[in-house]
């Protein structure tokens, strides 16, 4: 992987707390999965930073490669890989992403 791409990557998830990297922006995801991670941020009124990959083919494959992990979405909490779409789908199904959230410092207030 380029070292400026990694770096790049680096300074994303360092410098905020929740980091999606997607396809499209929190507004306008690009693709179904990246809708649903959104949707379930959103329900939890978790504040997170969108990175869109489809901006930078360099990120796009970069991240893959960064993470280890072949898909997109991929969500980093406080600079820790916790997975994709259908990773994040399962904690949140079983409450086990708002108790990560907040067990790592994120506010989490479930959506009535």
């Amino acid at each position: 992987m380029d070292e400026t791409v990694a770096t790049r990557i680096k300074q994303e998830i360092d410098n905020s707390q929740v980091v999606l990297f997607m396809k499209g922006t929190p507004v306008f995801p690009q693709c179904g999965f990246s809708a649903a991670v959104v949707q379930i941020l959103s329900h939890l009124n978790v504040k997170f930073k969108g990175v869109d990959v489809l901006q930078d083919p360099g990120i796009r494959q970069g991240v893959k490669d960064f993470s280890n992990w072949p898909t997109i979405p991929q969500l980093y909490v406080k600079g820790e890989f916790v997975g994709g779409c259908d990773i994040i789908r399962e904690m949140f199904q079983t409450g086990e992403l708002a108790e990560f959230l907040q067990t790592n410092g994120v506010e989490v207030k479930p959506a009535a």
